[in-house]
């Protein structure tokens, strides 16, 4: 008898300890919107409640340029090619083709010394790095910075004194003078040079081979000097402004990143657990608790989800209370950033169990153990 109830008292004694453990380590330690828990170092940052206004504020947010400026970019009428150093340019002036072999000499002798044809340099007159060429009669001509017409009038004008009105044919037979460079989730990365097609920004792509499947089309780079520019070509046709429009310049490096870098992260109490890929750059927090299953019946808080973001000057906490009336549609409004973190806590009866789950089979093994003779 006096055993029964040595083992009564220390059960309810273990009991009693286990209600005071648990009620110090239970619920989320977060500091609420009004700051009034103690912010020191390492101190959880304050929770910001989702509401209609906070998310005006952060669509406005998004909705300004970060960085450079794109719009600057945008050529609806864009200049003729301009002759640069390295290109190869075809004269021929008419009733008079020995003016034309001074071209093809480099050629021709190439090929008669064996070379092979296609080492052989290209038939016609390359400009040399002080943007000039050499013509007979004309001498040196400078066409550097020069359209086709341009550098025909020149010329012309040049050997109009050894020739009566000279019938000058110029054009540029091959583009080696400016390029730019495509990386990342294309077909076919690599150099592009510049001809007399103008190279936009949808022409680069579309020489590239095209954008693959994982592509995001939300976070095509353009890196120009020290300029950086985030490009998203879903949100310029919503502005009504055409991509083709977007010029590209020699030296530019244009890099289409992966749907894979812009993930968002679901954990807690939600049916499936997972990383989304967000959508072209948009995924809102009502289509991420979607797609994961939605918040657990059996253990998720309504109350306490949560999305953390990792900005550059700190981290910020959001929190909707999705009983509250409304609740849906500003999850629908919430727009996430790449790297967000949604964490749905779990219900104070959740966390009890779970506890006790852990803590009370040693506890009462332990007092069983002591009981007994």
């Amino acid at each position: 008898m006096a055993s029964h109830y040595s083992f009564a008292g220390r059960v309810s004694c273990a009991t009693a300890i286990l209600v005071s453990l648990l009620g110090c380590a239970s619920g989320l330690h977060l500091q609420d919107a009004s700051g009034s828990r103690d912010s020191g170092p390492g101190s959880a940052p304050p929770t910001e409640m989702i509401t209609e206004q906070l998310i005006a504020q952060e669509k406005m947010v998004h909705a300004s340029p970060s960085g450079q400026d794109w719009r600057q970019l945008v050529q609806t009428n864009p200049p003729p090619y301009t002759i640069g150093n390295s290109d190869i340019l075809s004269i021929t002036v008419w009733d008079h083709p020995e003016l034309a072999g001074a071209g093809m000499a480099a050629a021709a002798a190439a090929v008669d010394t064996g070379a092979a044809v296609a080492n052989a340099p290209q038939q016609g007159f390359a400009v040399d790095h002080h943007g000039s060429i050499q013509f007979p009669y004309a001498g040196q001509v400078e066409v550097a910075g020069l359209t086709e017409e341009a550098a025909r009038n020149v010329l012309a004008r040049k050997l109009a004194k050894y020739i009566a009105a000279p019938n000058v044919t110029l054009r540029v037979q091959a583009f080696r003078s400016k390029r730019v460079y495509v990386d990342g989730e294309v077909k076919n990365a690599g150099i592009q040079a510049i001809n007399d097609l103008p190279m936009t920004l949808v022409e680069a792509l579309n020489r590239a081979g095209g954008l693959l499947p994982t592509a995001d089309q939300s976070r095509i780079g353009l890196e120009r000097g020290d300029a950086r520019y985030t490009i998203n070509l879903r949100e310029l046709v919503q502005m009504g402004i055409n991509p083709g429009s977007l010029m590209l310049s020699h030296g530019d490096v244009v890099r289409v990143h992966s749907r894979e870098e812009s993930k968002v992260f679901v954990s807690g109490e939600v049916v499936a657990p997972r990383a989304l890929t967000m959508h072209d750059g948009r995924l809102t927090l009502n289509e991420a608790l979607g797609e994961t299953g939605g918040i657990s019946p059996l253990s998720g808080d309504a109350r306490q989800i949560y999305v953390v973001r990792k900005t550059p000057q700190s981290t910020r906490v959001f929190q909707l209370d999705a009983r509250l009336t409304g609740s849906l549609a500003m999850a629908e409004s919430f727009e996430l950033r790449p790297k967000d973190i949604v964490y749905v806590a779990a219900t104070p009866l959740a966390n009890w169990n779970r506890k006790i789950s852990m803590l009370f089979p040693g506890a009462l093994t332990s007092a069983v153990g002591v009981s007994r003779p």
